[in-house]
């Protein structure tokens, strides 16, 4: 038996929930408005709009990286010619483990020895003073163009000691590795022929990663990184817009560097705050997506977690200082509006401080105001703030490995558990930024670990948990039980995505609150086990 069109549209409940809208009373039969939902609704909506944005843009990124995929550096074969002389930085502080690994590495640089400077910059305050001082010696012993500079105290943090190599430098080109870096052999020989266009500053390097596949962690960090380095340089760099220099695995020509002001330590970012300025002053940034230069990842979870409240603070702080001066400036909109994006970036995690705060009540409020509201209104906006991230990396993982990127897939529930594993520790950054809060320059140490075979068991400089461990905990709790509230009344639909949070929260709080008892934990157990096994092991010899 067919029923005729009106029928059907009046029996549809999204008719009826559309007419129910746009009548004069909309919420008859529905739910009665009152001020307390509308001052909760109100902000909920609010950010809830305002991550979308940014969602929004990821997916612009992607889509200005593949519209300019023929904008790549033009690279001419050949070099130089005369050859400059180079002066390479190595900026130290406390690095024990990795110091000499750096060494070894950048005196392989093919480059001749007459035309070349390495300083080591040293700030270390423990033992890494006398590892390294013995290591530059050796190396200089045996014909290396390095010199030892040790200071007596941090100031200005990294961008002090690269301020003060600066000025007893002779190179007309300055190029920087972090500790954990093993630059390769061919490095000046692949970066300094785009140096022929005399309006080019700066010429930044891919990192890559000889621990990605040491754990889940450090699997995440790679997938987060590749984001950085794939979509969001190659998309800037390719359609003309302001890039950061990522304070390592890159060269300057040293104009740049003294015509943009110097190096300044007013922001925990030295590096972008740098690259704006420069770029400010009319110099021109390239970036080399193929040549990779490989570093070594944190492998734990609140040297991370530090590392990433380090540069979200420093972003906040390049923005306070510099996007006045941007937007004053003739540059194309275009460029302001992508660098005010680029530098606005972490203001995200306050506001998924708030949306997490937000969502129980929200829910019970749209609960009661109908299912059909939160399907059609509040889960698409929640699906342009957070599915942008999926996309955005896994097209990265596309780019980087067109073979295998498919097996990236699995680590996406993961890598959006991290992320929101890191907004109260971020927000936390991002506030201080904001309220002109100082902090120190806090490092992230490195502790060579290069296999699988590799422990950090009993080594210095472990990162410690601090009082957001237990805050993280506490939020995962809270959406263990927003998770039961959901299915309690059928809202199955927002399940998944509160999951995500209760996961993330709570794998944070207890990953960085338990970190360094885990290998100790797993070995109690392994030779618990052992014990345990044993008389069945020798049972089984016998028969």
């Amino acid at each position: 038996m067919t029923y005729p069109a009106a029928i059907l549209a009046a029996e549809n409940p999204l008719v009826l929930y559309f007419e129910r809208l746009f009548t004069a009373d909309p919420f008859r039969g529905i739910y009665q408005v009152n001020a307390f939902d509308l001052l909760l609704l109100i902000p909920y909506f609010l950010v809830l709009a305002i991550l979308s944005v940014y969602g929004l843009h990821r997916y612009y990124l992607v889509y200005s990286y593949y519209r300019h995929r023929r904008n790549l550096p033009k690279r001419e074969p050949g070099q130089i010619s005369p050859l400059p002389r180079v002066t390479v930085q190595l900026p130290v502080y406390n690095e024990r483990y990795v110091v000499e690994r750096l060494i070894d590495e950048v005196c392989r640089l093919d480059y001749p020895a007459e035309l070349l400077e390495i300083q080591l910059l040293d700030d270390s305050t423990d033992d890494t003073s006398l590892v390294a001082r013995h290591c530059v010696e050796r190396h200089a012993a045996l014909g290396f163009p390095i010199r030892y500079f040790h200071r007596n105290n941090r100031q200005g943090f990294k961008a002090g000691a690269l301020a003060a190599g600066l000025r007893v430098a002779r190179g007309e080109f300055v190029a920087i590795f972090d500790a954990d870096f093993l630059p390769p052999p061919n490095f000046l020989q692949t970066t300094l022929p785009c140096f022929r266009d005399r309006t080019v500053g700066m010429v930044q390097t891919r990192w890559s990663y000889i621990n990605r596949n040491y754990s889940l962690l450090t699997r995440v960090q790679s997938i987060l990184l590749d984001g950085h380095f794939i979509l969001e340089h190659g998309a800037r760099s390719r359609s003309g817009c302001f890039f950061n220099f990522n304070g390592t695995a890159g060269i300057w020509r040293r104009q740049a560097i003294e015509e943009a002001g110097g190096w300044q330590h007013d922001t925990l970012t030295e590096d972008t705050d740098l690259s704006y300025r420069a770029q400010l002053r009319g110099w021109k940034f390239l970036y080399l997506q193929d040549v990779e230069c490989p570093s070594e990842l944190p492998v734990e979870i609140n040297a991370f977690k530090s590392q990433q409240a380090r540069w979200a603070k420093g972003l906040i702080q390049t923005a306070r200082k510099l996007l006045p001066t941007l937007w004053r400036s003739p540059l194309p909109w275009r460029v302001k509006v992508e660098a005010f994006f680029h530098l606005t970036a972490n203001i995200c995690y306050p506001l998924m401080a708030v949306l997490a705060a937000l969502l129980l009540p929200a829910m019970i409020v749209r609960f009661y105001q109908g299912w059909f509201q939160m399907l059609y209104i509040d889960l698409p906006l929640l699906l342009a703030a957070t599915c942008s991230v999926s996309a955005f990396y896994l097209v990265s993982q596309r780019e980087l490995f067109p073979g295998t990127w498919k097996q990236s897939i699995k680590f996406l529930p993961l890598l959006m558990a991290t992320g929101i594993g890191l907004t109260l520790s971020n927000s936390r950054a991002v506030i201080e930024a904001l309220f002109g809060v100082p902090s120190p320059f806090v490092r992230t140490a490195k502790y060579r670990i290069e296999s699988s075979a590799d422990r950090i068991a009993n080594k210095k400089y472990r990162h410690r948990a601090n009082w957001i461990a237990l805050l993280e905990m506490l939020v995962g709790c809270y959406f263990a039980f927003t998770v039961y509230y959901a299915v309690a009344n059928g809202n199955f639909a927002t399940v998944p995505f509160l999951c995500l949070f209760a996961g993330g929260y709570l794998g944070m709080g207890l990953l960085s609150a338990f970190q360094g008892k885990g290998e100790q934990l797993a070995g109690a157990l392994y030779s618990r086990l052992a014990l345990l096994l044993r008389p069945i092991g020798k049972g089984l010899q016998e028969s």
